[in-house]
């Protein structure tokens, strides 16, 4: 999505949330010093759990190699 400035941020809060929320797009919201960006709760949280496993160390190989193992090569029932 383009940059929107605040004061037009503030009178388009609700449908910004609205459309964050459904199209997933972060909101550029332009400042007289800086900038923030308007992301859903949703993706939030996506970001901070992608952030906690690859604060795991190895988990990032981890995670590669169960990707690339074929899902014949995967037991049928997990032995916990």
């Amino acid at each position: 999505m383009l940059p929107i400035n605040a004061s037009e941020a503030q009178t388009k809060l609700y449908d910004l949330i609205d459309e964050t929320a459904v199209s997933h797009k972060p909101v550029i919201i332009t400042g007289k010093n800086s900038n923030a960006v308007l992301i859903s709760e949703e993706d939030w949280v996506s970001v901070q759990e992608t952030l906690y496993l690859l604060s795991i160390p190895n988990m990032r190989e981890s995670i590669r190699e169960g990707l690339d193992t074929p899902l014949t090569e995967c037991e049928k029932e997990i032995e916990w």
